[in-house]
């Protein structure tokens, strides 16, 4: 669209490959945050993130990690990170700066006690329903800004004018109830038939760690899925594929 030279200028003066000091004074006050992941084959979800005050905590200029707290038990965001680590995090200062951050990076899961063995400093949350059950580590690749011409400028709710939030609550009003009215409708409706492909898990992966043959060959699988998908009769694709390959 004939905007090279003005995307070459961003990235030359504003994409960086950590986080300098600025963006980790950001990231330290916020209390929430939108998250980006997709599966293996592409398919997108995006979700919502919150917290206290440093909920996400920079470890150094490359690393950061944020708790994964009790929800509502479909882990779509995990799931999305153990076929695929690449992540997008969105981070908007709606109230004060009006300015936004975004962050993408490669994630990986790991344990609350594994996270605490490595980082005994971080804070143990004193909210019942606010524990981390697991957390997540992003290794930064990319940071960058998120101008702050069509942010919104928004002002919090007294205490008086908002409901004490229910962290790890399974109540329904106060999870939100029904608020589409999707719950309503659901005995006029057939059993949701999730469009996302079945998850593929070859044989060998069940055997303990992979050996490099094993690596090989699962790369290999993932290529020839590819070249599969990207061909209307898939069993033609596939052999084409070998046939190239060996």
């Amino acid at each position: 669209m004939g905007t090279t030279a003005r995307a070459d200028k961003f990235y030359d003066e504003q994409v960086l490959d950590r986080l300098n000091t600025r963006m980790r004074d950001f990231v330290a006050r916020q209390e929430m945050c939108f998250l980006a992941t997709s599966d293996r084959h592409g398919e997108c979800d995006n979700t919502f993130r919150a917290g206290p005050p440093g909920f996400l905590q920079v470890l150094d200029d490359r690393t950061l990690v944020y708790p994964e707290y009790r929800g509502n038990g479909v882990l779509a965001s995990l799931g999305n990170i153990e076929e695929n680590p690449h992540v997008g995090i969105l981070m908007i200062d709606f109230l004060k700066d009006r300015i936004g951050l975004h962050i993408n990076g490669r994630a990986r899961i790991v344990s609350d006690e594994e996270m605490r063995r490595a980082q005994p400093e971080l804070p143990v949350d004193p909210v019942p329903g606010r524990r981390a059950q697991l957390w997540v580590e992003i290794t930064v690749e990319e940071a960058y800004i998120h101008c702050a011409k069509h942010i919104p400028h928004l002002q919090k709710a007294s205490a008086e004018q908002r409901q004490r939030q229910a962290w790890g609550t399974d109540g329904f009003k106060r999870k939100g109830g029904d608020f589409f009215g999707a719950a309503a409708d659901a005995p006029d409706r057939p059993p949701y038939q999730p469009r996302r492909r079945k998850r593929y898990v070859p044989s060998w992966a069940q055997a303990g760690e992979p050996t490099r043959a094993a690596v090989w060959q699962r790369s290999v699988e993932r290529l020839l899925a590819v070249v599969a998908r990207r061909n209307s009769d898939a069993e033609e694709g596939e052999k084409s594929f070998r046939g190239w390959f060996c």
